[in-house]
């Protein structure tokens, strides 16, 4: 632990970094973290924002003193007990995804960059789940690791500037697709139907930060027929469970 840094953010928030890389170990320690906080004490913040390697927490200054808040903090961090709290399941969200023409304007782009066929593309870009480290930018935009590096390609260099709901990109070695119209740099290979963020929902988002998005790809036949049972709210994405060796239950 003698990366762990706990550091102040204002006069309500505190940042509890897990060194300085970008790693799949470095996230679940985030994770943990959180939900021993939230069960251990939740009367104790506010809101926690995790994201690749820190945990942001905040907390209400006129009801939990810094100080005390520290305290809980390390407790956890100093600590190698199990926790029940600690999920030791993750979700793989399918997302299907109609690859090229239209939908994917620098589908070709990203093949001829790489030396690959259009379908090498789509076959590694499919070929296994991503964790999601966090979901920012825009409401349930899926910060993702795990691309091969044999398909990362670089950004444009002029932003677009409006890219159309359901677009899944590249940006150098990352991947993700964009809940919501935005504008945005990365390499658009195809879109998705399916609405990972509808603010009218109990629970808005389609998937969490620590589950896994498996891109699956389709015609666009097969796309219509998604974006017409999403239109009427029939749509259930396919959901698998692995457990932490990576073992499906």
């Amino acid at each position: 632990m003698q990366q762990v840094r706990i550091l102040q953010l204002g006069e309500s928030a505190l940042i509890v970094e897990f060194g300085n890389i970008i790693s799949s170990e470095v996230n679940r320690k985030v994770h943990r973290l959180a939900a021993i906080l939230q069960q251990q004490a939740p009367q104790s913040f506010v809101e926690l924002v995790p994201t690749y390697r820190s945990l942001c927490i905040y907390f209400n200054p006129t009801e939990t003193a810094r100080a005390d808040l520290e305290i809980i903090v390390q407790g956890i961090l100093n600590s190698d007990t199990e926790y029940d709290c600690v999920d030791k399941t993750r979700r793989i969200v399918h997302i299907p995804v109609c690859y090229g023409g239209d939908f994917g304007p620098d589908l070709e782009f990203v093949a001829n960059y790489n030396n690959k066929t259009v379908q090498e593309v789509i076959d590694i870009h499919t070929s296994q789940p991503y964790l999601i480290y966090m979901l920012g930018f825009t409401p349930g935009f899926p910060y993702l690791g795990g691309m091969a590096d044999e398909i990362a390609t670089p950004r444009l260099k002029i932003p677009r500037t409006k890219i159309p709901a359901g677009s899944v990109g590249i940006a150098g070695n990352q991947t993700g697709f964009y809940p919501i119209d935005s504008p945005g740099g990365w390499r658009l290979i195809g879109r998705t139907a399916v609405k990972a963020f509808n603010p009218t929902a109990v629970d808005p988002f389609l998937f969490a930060a620590g589950d896994y998005l498996q891109f699956d790809s389709i015609n666009l036949a097969e796309y219509q027929q998604v974006e017409y049972q999403v239109a009427k709210g029939t749509f259930v994405p396919k959901v698998e469970v692995i457990d932490h060796r990576g073992e499906y239950l």
